[in-house]
């Protein structure tokens, strides 16, 4: 059955050059509507590249967020703009807008989705695994082949670390919680390794800031499949983990415990310590 709004929207359209505000103008007034709703700037057939059960505005957010990451791995980030996205995906450019600010909206919510795909793997992966070493080998080379694709625009979760209020900024506010989600990830490599107390939330953070820097490597990596950065990580691994069982020895230890002390103290004033 033909909507009525659906004819009225088709006869405004023929007042050029309003048209093309007028499809996002009805994007807003029709969102959340049942499908008879013709929304025109919608002009693929969303059904087919989403899940059963979502709605139209779903649908369509995930078709610019898929089209978004298309244009990043080809053309990279900085050229891609928010219009060339649009166009892709076959929406107007108020549309994307609507769901997605701005490009680095985009990036974070790859980011996240990033994010949960290192955690069911990781999870999976860790179920066989013993030693300390084994199990972060685990964790931060299954980080390296989900972001493999992807080195193209990687350079933007790096490039607002001075803005503290950026969104983006892998220091700021805004990716908080991504940084809870790696530490809880790395917690589980840790976890039933012989490891005090202390010397496990001091080597949550170490973990932390070395898979920063081997993302940051990674980017720049030109070598056949990254191998270069693989080989890295698995050379820093083997003195840090080395370096870890000396100090957590029983004649080290007590050598070692006032540093430790003292160091968690820098991370409780620094409020370090509430990400852990």
């Amino acid at each position: 059955m033909q909507c009525e709004r659906t004819g009225i929207h088709r006869k405004l359209q023929k007042i050029w050059p309003l048209s093309k505000y007028l499809n996002a103008f009805t994007f807003f007034l029709t969102k959340g509507q049942p499908a008879c709703y013709d929304l025109n700037m919608f002009k693929i057939e969303l059904a087919h590249t989403s899940a059963p059960g979502q709605s139209a505005g779903e649908r369509t957010k995930v078709a610019i967020f898929a089209k978004a990451l298309e244009l990043f791995r080809s053309k990279g980030f900085d050229v891609t703009t928010m219009r060339d996205i649009a166009r892709e995906a076959d929406v107007a450019t108020g549309a994307a807008y609507y769901y997605f600010p701005s490009k680095e909206a985009i990036v974070s919510a790859y980011y996240d989705q990033v994010q949960r795909t290192h955690a069911e793997r990781a999870h999976e992966a860790l179920a066989d695994k013993q030693g300390l070493r084994e199990r972060l080998g685990v964790v931060l080379h299954s980080k390296l082949d989900i972001l493999k694709e992807d080195r193209m625009f990687l350079g933007a979760l790096f490039r607002y670390t001075g803005e503290p209020g950026h969104p983006l900024s892998v220091f700021g506010k805004g990716t908080r919680e991504q940084r809870k989600q790696s530490m809880e990830i790395f917690k589980q490599a840790v976890v039933g390794t012989e490891i005090s107390k202390e010397a496990e939330q001091i080597l949550l953070w170490a973990i932390w800031f070395l898979h920063l820097a081997m993302i940051l490597f990674f980017i720049y990596d030109d070598s056949e499949g990254q191998e270069k950065t693989h080989k890295l990580v698995d050379g820093v691994l083997d003195l840090f983990v080395g370096l870890v069982k000396v100090t957590s020895s029983a004649v080290v230890r007590p050598f070692v415990r006032p540093l430790q002390e003292r160091l968690l103290e820098m991370m409780r004033e620094a409020g370090l310590h509430e990400e852990v």
